[in-house]
Parts: structure tokens; C-alpha cells; sequence
């Protein structure tokens, strides 16, 4: 038997917001430490709290990681700029 469809809203009681939350968290950073060593990915996650407190998981250095996802995002921003400078044309 399946588990219920659950409405994704704003959880009003803030009892039960933190423990969803940290359960969430938990399986997320699980997920992501998976994803790293089974498809030998590069993986960097960074979660922020309601209460600013900071949680992160990265595969390797968590610099290297943003560093090169700011590079990635360039290049994608140079060749979506180059490709509508073509269609203009």
C-alpha cells in the first residue's frame, strides 16, 4: 500500500514544521551524497534554515564546486546571448 498525497504547503504548526524539516534535510543530504558515489557526480548543497542556520553537503571542496558552477552559468549565459544575437540577425 502507498503512501498519501500530501498538499506541499506551509506546515502552520512550527513543532511539526521543524521535524519535517529536519527530516527532509536528512534525506536530502542523504540523496545527495547517493547521487555523488553512485554516478561519480560532483555534488554541492546548500541549505539555509528559517532560523539562518546553515547546512551543507559537498562531494569534494565546496568552493571548487560554486566556482564552477559560476563558470558553467557564464558559459551557458554566453551562448544564450551569441544565440540571440544570431536570431536578430
Amino acid at each position: 500500500m502507498g503512501r498519501g498525497k500530501i498538499v506541499i504547503r506551509r506546515i502552520d504548526n512550527s513543532t511539526s514544521r521543524q521535524v519535517t524539516f529536519s527530516k527532509r534535510r536528512n534525506g536530502l543530504l542523504k540523496k545527495a551524497k547517493e547521487l555523488s558515489i553512485l554516478c561519480d557526480a560532483e555534488v554541492g548543497l546548500i541549505i539555509f534554515s528559517s532560523t539562518s542556520r546553515l547546512y551543507e553537503f559537498s562531494s569534494t571542496n565546496m568552493k571548487a564546486v560554486i566556482d564552477r558552477y559560476g563558470k558553467a552559468k557564464e558559459e551557458q549565459l554566453g551562448v544564450n546571448n551569441a544565440t540571440s544575437e544570431l536570431m536578430v540577425r
